[in-house]
């Protein structure tokens, strides 16, 4: 085994001292407890790694460009798309496998040791296939692969325009699937993650109820009854007036009394429910996918998570457009928004545990239920996803236990704290740095200067 000391380590048990972990060659946790072995790294504070649980990588390429208003007043998301999509006509499989091993190299720097990416670009330029149908998921996987991170793989299904089952136009034409292609898409992505590392997996994911029908979400359940279920829901005012409109209710309610939603399902964002559909989401068992920064940045809404931790409601934290990649800020964004929407403070914290202590436990096993992945505890037989922390600096001075997250989640420099990551066994992040940094950036800048300055 390869071991870890840390000063203190946060346990399925609570905080400890003093501690040792021994990672096996397999990438899981062979050994966790006092100091038996001096052939080891050393960190400061060894926190459980967390689940990046939404990611569409192909935007991080698109981070800074739509913060120009739009042609009408009301500039909305529904702006922000109409970009997204003009730059869709210039990606080329290179340009998408360069971006996502940048995005996974910032995930990880982030502290986050595996992600969950909802992919939904499969064709090329006006929806023409590529000769392998899977060629795009195949570059999320080797992407990933040469990174180090973990990886849930969800091809997407994504069937129409809107809830009138009008046609996709325009950039959407790269997403589009029939049941049938979808079928030969999912299959092709299987292989694909069958040759990656042992710890990837995956998953399906029914775009949303507005480009997916009826049968399309019975199929998703069919082609992979055991695994991963990922969807957006009640992300917009306007997708809760359509499909209230043309499936006779609100998004939430309808996908509750029409599908059974269980502990599998991921249902991402959620910005847009009642008190009533907050406290039903909570009792499936299903996981809230987070993604505080994005939400804010398309100004989607604020997701109840006061009320929604109170039915007992599980929660995973994603970048989703990767604007901002930091692990940190997401969670203090989620527990601001809250503050700012109810006039409180430590809005989500318990009675025995600070508030960086429940976002952080909470998003830790809402991320490994969400991604079906072995991790989210210290503790032997898990996959070794571990966040390496300096302790000894001007942003956490020798802090302990919750107050320690408290300060990396509030203080606005957490990511500066983080010396090493390891994702399955891989040490992948050291002194706050990937070790592929440079060749990785380099092949990021030179891809997006092969795509047209005025997208």
């Amino acid at each position: 085994m390869k071991y870890i000391t840390a000063k203190q380590m946060l346990l399925p048990t609570g905080w400890k001292n003093d501690q040792q972990v021994g990672v096996l060659p397999d990438g899981t946790i062979g050994y966790v407890g006092p100091i038996v072995s001096q052939q080891t790294a050393r960190v400061a504070l060894l926190l459980p790694a967390q689940v990046n649980v939404h990611s569409h990588s192909f935007q991080r390429a698109m981070s800074g460009q739509t913060e120009m208003r739009g042609p009408i007043a009301g500039d909305s998301f529904w702006t922000w798309r109409k970009l997204m999509y003009r730059f869709l006509d210039h990606l080329s499989p290179d340009h998408v496998e360069a971006i996502a091993k940048l995005v996974f190299m910032e995930m990880l720097e982030a502290g986050y040791a595996s992600v969950v990416e909802f992919h939904y670009l499969h064709h090329g330029v006006r929806g023409v296939p590529y000769q392998n149908r899977a060629e795009l998921c195949e570059r999320i996987v080797a992407a990933a692969q040469s990174v180090g991170i973990g990886l849930t793989l969800l091809p997407v299904l994504y069937q129409y325009g809107g809830c009138d089952g009008r046609p996709l136009a325009g950039g959407q034409q790269r997403f589009h699937n029939t049941s049938d292609t979808y079928e030969m898409l999912f299959e092709a992505a299987k292989t694909a993650v069958g040759q990656g590392c042992d710890d990837f997996n995956l998953g399906v994911a029914p775009h949303s109820l507005r480009a997916v029908d009826h049968a399309g979400l019975a199929l998703l359940s069919e082609l992979y009854p055991d695994g991963p279920v990922h969807m957006h829901l009640g992300e917009q005012l306007a997708e809760v007036e359509e499909v209230q409109e043309h499936l006779g209710a609100r998004p939430v309610n309808w996908l509750l009394d029409n599908h059974d939603v269980d502990p599998r399902w991921c249902l991402i964002h959620c910005t847009q429910m009642t008190p009533r559909e907050t406290s039903a989401l909570a009792k499936t068992g299903a996981v809230a996918g987070l993604c505080p920064i994005t939400e804010s940045n398309l100004g989607d809404g604020i997701f109840d998570g006061v009320s929604y931790l109170n039915d007992k409601g599980r929660f995973g934290i994603g970048s989703d457009s990767n604007v901002h990649i930091s692990l940190f800020d997401e969670l203090k964004t989620l527990e601001y928004s809250q503050r700012l929407r109810d006039h409180s403070r430590a809005a989500l914290a318990s009675t025995g545990q600070s508030t960086g202590r429940v976002l952080y436990g909470n998003s830790l096993a809402g991320g490994a239920q969400a991604s079906q992945r072995n991790s989210g505890q210290i503790a032997v037989g898990m996959l070794a996803d571990m966040t390496g922390i300096e302790t000894n600096n001007q942003w956490l001075c020798d802090r302990y236990g919750d107050v320690v997250l408290d300060s990396l989640i509030f203080g606005g420099q957490g990511q500066r704290c983080i010396t090493d990551v390891w994702s399955a066994g891989r040490h992948v992040v050291k002194q706050g740095q990937h070790s592929q940094r440079g060749a990785i950036v380099r092949s990021y800048q030179k891809a997006l200067a092969q795509l047209p300055a005025d997208i």
